[in-house]
């Protein structure tokens, strides 16, 4: 079994437009996913596409149906780390859950130079 290591209370619900980079990330069941290494929206639309969270396995893509809430101490996602997408440089195949247009935009975030 798991150890919940989510803290008690998470804060106060924010929008992804001011969720800060770093912010914790948990899974349903209270354990640490990662923290959030970059919000991927579309800002001429308003469209929240999704999360790039850092984990100790490497980055991996929440898209925005599989986030659960966002929080000013944490953020909830639907799946474990090993669950969730990993961005690459391949074409991600179309999703019923139209994720792809996120996990591309994921990896185009992450091979961009900084």
């Amino acid at each position: 079994m798991t150890q919940n290591t989510a803290p008690e209370d998470l804060g106060t619900p924010v929008s992804y437009l001011v969720l800060a980079d770093g912010t914790a990330v948990y899974d349903r069941s209270g354990t640490t996913v990662g923290t959030v290494d970059h919000v991927l929206s579309d800002e001429h639309t308003n469209l929240f596409h999704g999360l790039l969270i850092k984990t100790a396995d490497g980055h991996r893509y929440a898209g925005s149906d599989q986030v659960d809430g966002l929080f000013e101490h944490g953020v909830i996602v639907a799946e474990p780390a090993e669950r969730l997408a990993t961005p690459s440089e391949k074409e991600p195949a179309e999703s019923a859950e139209g994720r792809s247009t996120g996990l591309r935009r994921a990896w185009e975030w992450l091979i961009q130079p900084k």
